[in-house]
């Protein structure tokens, strides 16, 4: 039984997810459910009062989703080197925990218990500031350290040199160069010289032109200035994985003291998740008590506008332990019962409800049998699905659980369904539980009346609008109204007066007082079905042209004989002058019959079978052969 489906409290999770920052924290409210010591429930609880305190104050809380440095750590724990994205990463975790550290401080002068999480982090500033320094814009900084400051420098002065001696080749022999600049080949400084004077120009050929007219070719001068250029860049590449291996180095020292940071910051990051779910909500703090007592006032369904939503006043375990509300058709009766429910469970949660204030006591289990419920992979009914989840509930209740069912003994014979609904409040009232039913049966109103621990409530209509209030009035039993309704819609008088006589008997008839004066069904024009006419028996395709036909072919209006019927797609074969033809029926028309032109005996192979084909058939006939009868499908 899916009770936060049912009952939509898993779209209130959807809700409060979307206001964490971490994985981890999003995981948690996905596993929440109600909690059962009273000690623990008060103190969550206390935190969302604070958290929305502290967001109200002092804005939202600087956090940030820490998944990735988390595997980040786990790398330098097991020894190896970090790049230096990674290590901006755990930069920017240390950044983000130095400012919820301003944040919480910043909560102290008003007391604020969730302020005091702020001693438990630690920033570690040494390396903050050390990964600052060495590492920008993901790569190690020039200025890491004096020795790469240096380097970096003469691989600059190196890289110059090369240039301009190859500038200065190129301006000694103008005539020999096929463009008027140098370079870059497989990282070597080029000057481009034509095919002819490749011999002129001192150096190594690097690499060719496409064409082959064009030799790229790094002068002498140039490559001593290479092999310095090669020295240096290594040395830069040790230098550069010493400074990594010392962050490095100083991340791992620092694991324990990081993932205390980032457990911290995914805790407050699930109580901070319950105050942004408060202010969005416009929700109060619940009082919890354990006495088996439930008061709502101003109670409104989370997931409804704000505006447009009546607010519910509702009480129970004072005066009665059950409720049974009634009242017409979208009067609000499942709204109501759905809102006290999920009122209860957020509480339960720990999570503030939509209410101006509510008292709600811990309840064990939360129970429910809401809609038809029909499965059809399972083959169920909706009365026999109703009866399955009624069971369900009836065999897990207990006195400290909340149950809600919607529409009591519905789906079936209404006499024996009445007799069902009593035998169910009667169960639930036995097992000491608090519960809340809707139905329409007069005769479960007149079982509330008279039996102790349950009562009636009703949802109160208007009927000058024949519009819902959505007020619920408790200690009054409800009418459904039907009657009223159908009446004001426009009902003619004499069908009502058949459903008054059925429901209640002639006497009825006589006491109802009509609305409006008699009318009649006014029939609306319908469209007409058209029917397709059948054939008529003298039309049969299968007998409509027969072996031997004349018949003419349109458009072209041609002359043949039919040499194969009309098959069950319509089409037959038509014998033209010189050549057979596979044709649509509707596209022919019958000339001479055959039996008009052709004895009844006679044998059309003559007609439509070459004299090889005749004869090879006459031999089969009578002796065996293996040759075979072959034809030509296209023509004679």
């Amino acid at each position: 039984m899916n009770i936060d489906k049912q009952i939509e409290f898993d779209k209130i999770k959807e809700m409060w997810k979307g206001l964490a920052v971490t994985d981890k924290a999003k995981e948690i409210i996905e596993e929440t459910g109600c909690y059962l010591a009273e000690s623990e429930l008060r103190k969550q609880l206390r935190d969302t009062t604070n958290s929305r305190i502290l967001i109200e104050r002092s804005g939202t809380p600087p956090l940030q989703n820490v998944a990735e440095a988390k595997e980040i750590l786990t790398i330098a724990g097991k020894g190896e080197c970090l790049t230096p994205y990674q290590l901006e990463r755990v930069e920017k975790v240390l950044v983000a925990v130095r400012r919820l550290k301003d944040y919480l401080d910043r909560g102290k002068a008003d007391n604020n218990p969730l302020a005091y999480y702020e001693e438990n982090l630690d920033a570690v500033e040494t390396l903050r500031e050390e990964i600052s320094r060495q590492i920008r814009n993901g790569a190690v900084d020039d200025y890491a350290s004096k020795e790469l400051r240096q380097i970096r420098s003469d691989i600059v002065r190196c890289e110059e040199q090369m240039k301009q001696k190859a500038e200065q080749v190129m301006r000694a022999s103008r005539e020999c160069m096929a463009d008027n600049f140098c370079t870059t080949r497989s990282g070597r400084i080029c000057v481009p010289v034509k095919k002819e004077y490749k011999f002129k120009i001192p150096g190594s050929v690097i690499d060719r032109s496409a064409t082959g007219n064009t030799f790229f070719i790094e002068p002498a001068g140039v490559a001593k200035y290479y092999e310095e250029l090669q020295l240096l860049r290594i040395n830069e590449e040790n230098e550069v994985c010493r400074i990594l291996y010392t962050l490095t180095a100083m991340v791992a020292e620092a694991v324990t003291v990081m993932n205390e940071n980032i457990r911290m910051m995914e805790k407050l990051d699930f109580i901070f998740s319950k105050g942004k779910l408060s202010i969005d909500l416009d929700a109060v703090e619940p009082m919890i008590n354990t006495e088996r007592r439930i008061v709502l006032t101003d109670a409104r369904h989370p997931l409804m506008d704000k505006k447009i939503n009546v607010p519910l006043q509702f009480e129970i375990g004072k005066q009665a332990r059950g409720i049974i509300i009634t009242g017409p058709n979208t009067g609000g009766k499942t709204v109501a019962i759905k809102t006290v429910m999920l009122c209860c469970i957020m509480a339960q949660c720990g999570i503030h409800v939509t209410c101006t204030s509510a008292d709600i006591c811990m309840n064990s289990g939360y129970l429910c049998d809401i809609g038809d419920g029909q499965d059809i992979a399972e083959n169920l009914s909706t009365f026999s699905a109703h009866i399955k989840n009624v069971l369900e509930v009836l065999g897990e209740v207990n006195r400290d659980s909340l149950v809600i069912m919607d529409e009591l003994g519905s789906g079936t014979d209404p006499a024996e369904g009445m007799g069902i609904a009593v035998a169910i409040l009667e169960e639930l009232r036995r097992s000491e539980c608090l519960f809340l039913v809707t139905t329409h049966y007069p005769e479960v109103k007149e079982y509330a009346e008279k039996t102790q621990d349950i009562i009636n409530a009703r949802m109160t209509f208007d009927k000058e609008t024949l519009c819902p209030t959505y007020q619920m009035v408790i200690g009054e039993a409800g009418e459904s109204c039907a009657f009223y309704i159908a009446d004001r819609l426009g009902m003619p008088n004499e069908m009502l007066k058949t459903a008054i006589r059925a429901a209640y008997g002639e006497t009825a008839v006589s006491e109802y007082r009509f609305q409006k004066e008699d009318t009649v069904i006014q029939k609306q024009g319908q469209h007409k079905i058209s029917k397709t006419k059948k054939a008529s028996s003298g039309t049969d395709l299968g007998t409509k042209y027969r072996l031997g036909d004349s018949v003419m072919v349109y458009p072209d209006k041609k002359i043949g004989i039919v040499c194969e019927p009309v098959n069950e797609k319509g089409v037959l074969r038509i014998q033209l002058q010189n050549k057979r033809i596979w044709i649509n029926h509707k596209r022919v028309k019958l000339l001479v019959a055959a039996a008009q032109l052709y004895p009844a005996d006679y044998d059309f192979s003559i007609i439509f079978e070459t004299v090889e084909n005749r004869k090879l058939r006459h031999d089969m006939e009578r002796k065996y052969t293996e040759e075979t009868i072959s034809y030509d499908h296209e023509g004679l």
